[in-house]
């Protein structure tokens, strides 16, 4: 089946999407006004005191500031002898009346981590070849590249499926499980739909069980019910790029398709018991790797066991 891939993080993390994440990390309903802010916007003196007045007015939308790589510089956690060094692509917090005077703080703060995939080959040639074509074509770039599309996938060999997984999972396990406390409004991961379908085989490709609040639970294959003891706040967002750009020719947006409420133990259980019980085999007699060495030996001592 053919898919559309995504390699830039910063592609997917349009308004609608972005807040879309905020409303469902702070609690808030689908159709509640929210303003988000990238930080770097205060140094704005009309900006930061429209965020202040807003902050304390009542009935004016909730107010948010994010931190990421082009705008602020991710937050990170620094490296000590017993924890490693991690950095989250987008960190949002809620700017909060204080009581006692006329000024605003830092209230709960949410984690979202986007992963796209990266390729095999490079992306030099791409870039250069974009480059160039931006120099020369500076008026009608987009329409240019939309009647090259060599250009963008020049020696890009295609998605490095294997590898993105294992790149990301231990990330995502530590990230949901440091946002488990009270002053964390929690994590989500974003997926691209690509993604999380090439994710199925390393979960042990667990049921999804509509939980008909508009959002759905894993359960493993043979399990009767799903595990509600430990609602974490962590969700997966699945989304893909729209099948049909609009026909004004603006960028083609991102759709919403899947909701995921999960935690660090479901996503340890799936992927470090389910799906290796899944590849070896339950029992001895169906270890497929026992298996695999007495045909190959087969061939050369017929009748081994």
């Amino acid at each position: 089946m053919r898919q559309d891939w995504l390699v830039c993080p910063h592609r997917a993390l349009d308004d609608d999407l972005l807040h879309a994440m905020v409303r469902r990390l702070f609690g808030l309903t689908q159709d509640e006004a929210v303003h988000v802010l990238p930080v770097t916007n205060l140094a704005d003196d009309r900006l930061r005191e429209r965020l202040i007045a807003d902050a304390r007015n009542p009935v004016a939308p909730r107010q948010f500031l994010t931190f990421q790589q082009l705008f602020g510089g991710e937050i990170s956690l620094p490296r000590s002898p017993n924890s490693p060094e991690l950095s989250f692509d987008a960190t949002v917090v809620e700017v909060v009346p204080t009581e006692a005077d006329a000024g605003v703080c830092l209230g709960r703060y949410g984690v979202i981590e986007m992963q796209t995939t990266d390729t095999h080959g490079t992306y030099r040639h791409a870039v250069d070849a974009l480059r160039s074509a931006l120099d020369l074509h500076a008026d009608d770039f987009g329409e240019q590249v939309s009647a090259h599309p060599d250009w963008p996938g020049r020696r890009v060999e295609g998605p490095n499926i294997s590898n993105v997984f294992k790149r990301t999972f231990y990330q995502v396990m530590f990230k949901f499980q440091i946002t488990r406390r009270a002053s964390s409004s929690g994590c989500i991961l974003a997926l691209p739909r690509p993604v999380w379908d090439s994710w199925q085989p390393f979960l042990g490709a667990p049921e999804l069980v509509d939980m008909q609040d508009g959002t759905h639970r894993l359960r493993a294959r043979g399990d009767e019910a799903v595990d509600l003891s430990n609602l974490a706040p962590n969700w997966i967002y699945v989304f893909d790029i729209a099948d049909a750009p609009p026909a004004d020719g603006s960028t083609t947006p991102i759709e919403l398709q899947l909701v995921v409420a999960t935690d660090a133990p479901t996503l340890s259980r799936l992927a470090l018991d389910i799906a290796p019980n899944n590849a070896i085999g339950e029992s001895d007699a169906e270890d497929t790797i026992i298996n695999a060495l007495r045909r190959r030996t087969g061939t050369l001592v017929p009748g081994i066991e």
